[in-house]
C-alpha cells in the first residue's frame, strides 16, 4: 500500500512540471502534424483593435501572460529588451494582461497601457485583459494548455508571466515557467535556432 501511495504521489507531481510528453522535433512534428496553428484566432488589443494572429505568419512568437502588481512585474523591463533585440528577426512578444493571480491585474486596459508604458517603456503588442484559466479561459489559452488542440502536451498556467513559445509555422513550441527571464539563454537560443 505504501508503494502505491508513493507512486500515486509522483505521478501526480510529473503531471504538473508543464513539460511535453517528448521533447524529440521528429515526434513532436507527427503529434502537430494535423493540428492547427494559432492563426486560426482573432483577439483584441489593449484599445480594443482587433489583432488578427495570422498576420504572425512566418513570425516566432513568444505569448506571455502579465500582471502590472506582481513581484515578477519587473520582467516587462527584460521583455521590452528582448523585443527590442529580435524585432527585426521575425521575432515578436505578445502580452496578455490578466487578473488571474490574486488579483495582481486589477487596472482598465487604459491603466495598464499607461503603466506598461510609463514604468517599463513597452512597444511589443499588448493585448485586452483576458482569463488564462478557469470556466471563462479565452479560446487562444485553450489552446495553450490543451494537447487535444496544440499537439503538444496538456499545461497549466502557473503564476503571471508563463511564456508559450510559438514557431514559425505558428504551432506551440515550448512553455516557459513563469520564474525563468526573459532573456534565458533557453529562450534566445530558441529564437537565435541554436
Amino acid at each position: 500500500m505504501k508503494y502505491i501511495f508513493i507512486a500515486s504521489a509522483v505521478l501526480a507531481l510529473s503531471c504538473t512540471k508543464n513539460k511535453p510528453v517528448t521533447e524529440n522535433p521528429q515526434i513532436i512534428m507527427e503529434q502537430q502534424k494535423n493540428v492547427d496553428p494559432i492563426y486560426q484566432f482573432k483577439v483584441k488589443d489593449i484599445t480594443g483593435g482587433e489583432f488578427n494572429l495570422a498576420d504572425l505568419k512566418g513570425k516566432k512568437v513568444l505569448i506571455v501572460n502579465t500582471a502590472s502588481k506582481c513581484g515578477l512585474t519587473p520582467q516587462f523591463e527584460e521583455l521590452e529588451k528582448l523585443y527590442q533585440k529580435y524585432k527585426d528577426q521575425n521575432f515578436v512578444i505578445i502580452g496578455f494582461p490578466t487578473n488571474d493571480f490574486m488579483s495582481q491585474d486589477p487596472g482598465t486596459n487604459e491603466e495598464i497601457a499607461e503603466f506598461c508604458k510609463l514604468n517599463y517603456g513597452v512597444t511589443f503588442p499588448m493585448m485586452s485583459k483576458i482569463e488564462v484559466k478557469g470556466d471563462a479561459m479565452e479560446p487562444l489559452y485553450q489552446y495553450l494548455t490543451q494537447k487535444s488542440k496544440n499537439g503538444l502536451g496538456d499545461f497549466v498556467v502557473e503564476w503571471n508571466f508563463q511564456k508559450f513559445l510559438i514557431n514559425e509555422e505558428g504551432k506551440l513550441a515550448k512553455v516557459i515557467s513563469p520564474k525563468v527571464s526573459p532573456t534565458d539563454s533557453e529562450i534566445t537560443n530558441w529564437i537565435e535556432g541554436k
